[in-house]
């Protein structure tokens, strides 16, 4: 399919500016550092496959002067030296709490990410994992199959 199949921004503004108010605050009050949140934001997009998003997301972490080693390798990311003990909790969390029907979030990825981060961040970490999964099923419900959105917007208008 190659056209929007619902103009959703257009559908549902409301709605869909709620969810840009959460990303406004998780952007930046939330007290998550950008590359982590934009790693995570493109690893769940490559777990869900929405092909819209991980070129949003590339092109967004390139803008944070993220290498094109570490983007390139993020897939891999278990086998890679390039993260941080920090960025590999946050990782770990965000492909468990995307799979969540495969594993309830199993204790030993949540003990991972519960030394490396506060509750505060915690919690607000897992609020970025679970907005990206929201915009990726949208996207990929709603948008067109094949790209999955026009332009770099992430709600067809």
């Amino acid at each position: 399919m190659s056209e929007v199949r619902l103009k959703y921004g257009q559908l549902a503004p409301e709605g869909l500016a709620k969810l840009r108010e959460l990303e406004h605050y998780l952007n930046n009050e939330a007290g998550i550092e950008a590359t982590l949140r934009e790693l995570v934001r493109l690893r769940v997009s490559q777990v869900n496959g929405c092909e819209f998003c991980v070129r949003f997301h590339t092109a967004e972490m390139t803008k944070l002067n993220e290498t094109a080693e570490r983007i390139a390798s993020l897939e891999e990311w278990r086998s890679s030296e390039l993260y941080t003990k920090r960025e590999r909790a946050a990782l770990a969390w965000a492909e468990a709490v995307t799979k969540i029907q495969e594993g309830h979030a199993p204790d030993e990825v949540y003990e991972a990410v519960r030394a490396e981060f506060t509750d505060v961040e915690t919690v607000n970490l897992t609020m970025v994992i679970t907005t990206i999964n929201a915009w990726n099923r949208i996207s990929i419900a709603l948008g067109s199959h094949s790209s999955h959105g026009v332009g770099l917007r992430l709600d067809p208008v």
